[in-house]
C-alpha cells in the first residue's frame, strides 16, 4: 500500500475549505464543510504532523495533539512547522478517551464552529493514530536513534522514537558527530557515530563535532550542525562546538568542497603543505596571534620563524604580519581543513 501523501499534498484539502474557521458562520452548510475537511484527512491517511498543521491553518490559531502514553505532544501555529510542546493554559481541549487529547488555543472569543472543529479533530486524531507509522518496541537503540536523527520523518515519528528511548520530546540534548567511540545512546550513520548527549565528554577517541543544545524533537537539526562542526576539527583541535564557530558556522553548513579546493589561497596552502611543518607553523601563528607566541607554542626559538613566514608569504601572495593578513590566512586554513575533512569522510 502506498504511503501517505507528502505534507504539500494537503494544500488541496485546505483549498477545498477556502476559508478559515473564524470566517465561517455556524450553519449546516459550513458544518458539513468542516466535517468534509477532516473526512478527507482520514481518507487520505494524513500523517499526524499534517493533521496538526492543517488544523492550525483551518482554525487560524495554535492547535495540537497530546498523547503522553505514546510520547506525543505536537503543536503548530498557522503557517508554522509542527514541533513538540505542552498544552497551553488557555487551550480548549477535547479528549477522545484513552489518554488522547486535542486542543486549540484561540486568543479572544471562540469562533462559531470551534466545538465542531474540536470534535472532528479528535475523531481524525483517533483514527490516524491507528494508521500512523509507529516505531516498534523491539527495535534496538541504534535503529531508534537513526529515526530520531532522520530529516525525512515528522515530529510525530521522532517523538515516538524518543519515547521508546526514554527521552522526552522537549528534553534539551545535543547530538555529537564522532569519528571514534563516545559513550551514550548512539548509532552508526554512514562512517560517523551519532550520539544523543546531555553532556559533552572531556576526552574523546578521535574527533568530535558538537551540535547545539535543542529540544530532543529537533535532534535532526543538531545532528546536521554537529556534522558541520566536525568539518572544522583537526589533530590540534579535535573537538569543535558548532555554536562557537561564529561566522564560520555559515561556511561549514554550506561548504562546497570542490569550490573551496579551487580557491587560490587554498591551493597555495596545498603547495606549502609539502614543506615540513609549514601548515603547523601557520596554524600556530593564527592561533597565537604573534610570532613569538607561535614559536613558543611550537617549542622553537622565535629567530627561526621569519624565514619560514617569508617563504609562506611568497607562495600565498599576501602578507601575514598584519591582522587582515592573518584573518585571510586563518580563513584559508579553515577552508582547507573543511575540504580535507569532507574528502576523508
Amino acid at each position: 500500500m502506498p504511503g501517505p501523501p507528502s505534507a504539500d499534498g494537503y494544500r488541496d484539502v485546505m483549498k477545498g475549505l477556502l476559508l478559515r474557521l473564524s470566517g465561517l458562520d455556524a450553519d449546516a452548510k459550513n458544518a458539513v464543510r468542516v466535517i468534509g475537511f477532516f473526512d478527507r484527512m482520514i481518507t487520505q491517511r494524513a500523517g499526524l504532523d499534517a493533521l496538526v498543521r492543517s488544523t492550525a491553518e483551518l482554525a487560524g490559531c495554535p492547535a495540537g495533539l497530546h498523547v503522553p502514553g505514546q510520547g506525543l505532544s505536537l503543536r503548530a501555529a498557522a503557517g508554522t512547522a509542527v514541533t513538540a510542546g505542552p498544552v497551553p493554559a488557555r487551550a480548549k481541549v477535547r479528549s477522545t478517551g484513552g489518554g488522547v487529547d486535542v486542543w486549540i488555543a484561540r486568543d479572544g472569543a471562540p469562533a462559531p464552529l470551534d466545538d465542531m472543529l474540536l470534535e472532528r479533530f479528535a475523531i481524525a486524531a483517533a483514527v490516524l493514530l491507528g494508521h500512523s507509522s509507529v516505531p516498534l518496541p523491539e527495535l534496538g537503540d541504534p535503529a531508534l536513534v537513526e529515526l530520531v536523527l532522520s530529516e525525512s520523518v515528522g515530529a510525530a515519528e521522532r517523538s515516538r522514537a524518543l519515547h521508546l528511548l526514554g527521552i522526552g520530546a522537549t528534553t534539551p540534548l545535543r547530538v555529537l558527530a564522532a569519528t571514534g567511540q563516545v559513550a551514550g545512546r548512539s548509532a552508526v550513520v554512514g562512517n560517523l557515530r551519532a550520539v544523543l548527549a546531555t553532556e559533552v565528554p572531556d576526552r574523546v577517541d578521535g574527533r568530535l563535532g558538537v551540535g547545539p543544545l535543542l529540544p530532543a524533537v529537533d535532534a535532526a537539526a543538531s545532528w546536521r550542525a554537529a556534522r558541520a562542526a566536525l568539518l572544522c576539527t583537526s589533530d590540534s583541535e579535535p573537538v569543535v562546538w558548532h555554536e562557537r564557530l561564529g561566522g564560520l558556522a555559515l561556511i561549514a553548513d554550506q561548504l562546497d568542497h570542490a569550490t573551496a579546493g579551487a580557491l587560490p589561497d587554498v591551493r597555495a596552502l596545498d603547495r606549502l603543505a609539502a614543506e615540513p611543518d609549514m601548515i603547523t607553523t601557520l596554524d600556530a601563528l593564527c592561533a597565537e596571534g604573534s610570532v613569538r607566541k607561535a614559536a613558543a607554542a611550537l617549542h622553537r626559538h622565535h629567530s627561526t620563524m621569519p624565514a619560514r613566514l617569508a617563504r609562506a608569504e611568497a607562495v600565498l601572495g599576501f602578507g601575514i604580519d598584519s591582522a587582515p593578513g592573518r584573518l585571510r590566512l586563518h580563513l584559508a586554513l579553515m577552508l582547507r581543513r573543511m575540504r580535507d575533512n569532507v574528502l576523508q569522510g
